[in-house]
């Protein structure tokens, strides 16, 4: 679902393995982008992992990418695989394809501390990624015209 009718056209890609933590997040990063102007449209997926690949079949239809997710660590390494290798993904997307991406996948102990993060009215993660790839775009779109 788009929303605005100008400015960047940004996606969202949401993990919905903790569906409410999600929500948080999704609600913070569209009011920065519609505070920003920003179009953008929602996309889901099951899991923080999926992101990347997500992102990858989307590129050149957006101008920028906000990464969203939580990842709680639970009695196995399951979670450093989830939380180093979905944010290698998103670095190596930026750094070969040199797309904006705001990453808000929050890796937390615990479901006080993902809340605490989650919250727009507390630390406001999916609000700060959101930020985070409007300002790398900003950037990237000033050294295009530089180069021009």
């Amino acid at each position: 679902m788009a929303q605005n009718l100008s400015g960047p056209k940004v996606l969202l890609v949401e993990a919905r393995y903790y569906e409410d933590i999600s929500d948080a997040l999704a609600t913070g990063a569209m009011a920065a982008l519609e505070q920003a102007g920003a179009q953008f449209e929602r996309l889901t997926v099951p899991g923080a992992l999926e992101i990347p690949g997500a992102i990858r079949m989307a590129l050149g239809r957006f101008d920028a990418f906000v990464a969203l997710g939580c990842v709680i660590r639970g009695e196995t390494t399951h979670y450093d695989i989830v939380s180093n290798e979905s944010a290698r993904g998103l670095m190596q997307l930026t750094l070969d394809h040199a797309v904006p991406i705001g990453n808000g996948i929050i890796t937390v102990e615990d479901e006080d501390q993902a809340w605490a993060r989650a919250k727009p009215d507390d630390l406001d993660k999916g609000g700060g990624a959101a930020k985070a790839a409007l300002r790398m775009l900003e950037i990237k779109r000033s050294m295009e015209t530089a180069r021009s």
